[in-house]
């Protein structure tokens, strides 16, 4: 059985990601074989919100080239999730 923190592993924090709490969209780094209702239910034991939305994307790996050595980046998987109308999450809080 996953727990909620099996699940959510990280939030995302880039300027887009900033850009869109304005929208009540908040994004995190998931578990790669977890589901969007998975997902729903853990942002919401962990953070005490209402989900109405839940975005998924799999971001696959890029070569990258260090001197003579080539490899690929890591396979994670992104989860976009909206929040309902007059909720926040205190971890983005500015």
């Amino acid at each position: 059985m996953k727990t909620a923190r099996d699940i959510i592993i990280r939030p995302i924090i880039t300027e887009h990601s900033y850009d869109m709490i304005e929208k009540n969209k908040y994004t995190f780094e998931v578990a790669r074989d977890s589901n969007k209702i998975e997902i729903a239910k853990a942002v919401e034991e962990l953070f005490d919100v209402k989900v109405t939305k839940v975005n998924t994307l799999n971001v696959k790996p890029r070569k990258k080239r260090v001197r003579q050595v080539q490899g690929y980046t890591r396979q994670w998987k992104k989860a976009m999730v909206t929040i309902a109308e007059g909720q926040t999450i205190e971890i983005f809080a500015s």
